[in-house]
């Protein structure tokens, strides 16, 4: 069983600004991060998709997200 529930493309993005991540360049989804010392990080999702477990954990790898960051 996975740690990681669902959530809002709009919560993780929240998430991720508030972990140190600022947004580099924005295009309609595509919202490319960035922060120090991780590479640049692109995130493709509209406000109100669903991220489930899988998704949350692919993110979780690139940016250091942790379920208690949600």
């Amino acid at each position: 069983m996975s740690v990681w529930g669902t959530a809002k493309a709009k919560q993780v993005l929240a998430a991720l600004l508030r972990l140190g991540w600022a947004v580099k360049r924005q295009s309609g989804s595509h919202t490319t991060l960035t922060r120090s010392g991780w590479p640049d990080f692109v995130f493709a999702f509209h406000d109100a998709d669903e991220l489930g477990p899988r998704m949350l954990a692919r993110i979780a790898k690139h940016s250091g997200l942790t379920p208690d960051d949600l």
